[in-house]
C-alpha cells in the first residue's frame, strides 16, 4: 500500500470551538466547514492538515465513537521560543515548559480544549548518548 497523505482527525463534542482553537493559536485556516466536520490546513504549508469531527456523527462506526484521548500531536516549528511566548501570552495551559531535551528537541507542551496534548518542537542536536540510538542519517548526520 502506498500512502499518499496523512493527517489526524480529532473527535470532539465541540467541532466549531475546537476548530476555532487551532485557527487562533496555531495558524490553521478552514478549507471545509460543516456542523459536524471541519478540515483545517496550515496557512504556512499545504502539507499540514487537521480534521475535526463530531465524535458521535453517523459516519463514525458506533464502536469508535467518542472523543480524542491518549493523543499527542507534534507541531514542528522554526522558532519554539516565539511559539511559547505566544502560547503563554494567550493564556494556554503549559503542561511542560520550554526546554531542551537530550534526545534532540527544544519544545513545550500545551493542550487543546479536548485534552489533546500539543507538543511544539524544533529538532536540535541530540546528546552523544542519544545520538548513538539514531539510525544512520536519521539525526541529520
Amino acid at each position: 500500500m502506498k500512502i499518499s497523505s496523512y493527517y489526524p482527525v480529532l473527535m470532539t463534542g465541540d467541532v466549531a470551538g475546537t476548530a476555532a482553537f487551532y485557527v487562533e493559536h496555531f495558524d490553521f485556516q478552514p478549507l471545509f466547514t460543516s456542523d459536524w466536520y471541519v478540515h483545517l490546513q496550515s496557512v504556512d504549508s499545504k502539507r499540514v492538515n487537521l480534521g475535526i469531527v463530531q465524535g458521535d456523527h453517523e459516519t463514525i462506526p458506533r464502536e469508535g465513537r467518542g472523543r480524542a484521548s491518549g493523543l499527542l500531536i507534534n507541531f514542528e516549528v522554526a522558532d519554539p521560543d516565539a511559539a511559547y511566548a505566544r502560547a503563554t501570552a494567550a493564556g494556554l495551559p503549559i503542561l511542560r515548559s520550554l526546554r531542551d531535551e537530550p534526545f534532540g528537541q527544544r519544545h513545550f507542551i500545551t493542550t487543546d480544549p479536548n485534552g489533546v496534548l500539543i507538543d511544539v518542537i524544533r529538532p536540535i542536536p541530540p546528546s552523544e548518548e542519544f545520538l548513538a540510538r539514531y539510525e544512520q542519517g536519521a539525526a541529520g548526520d
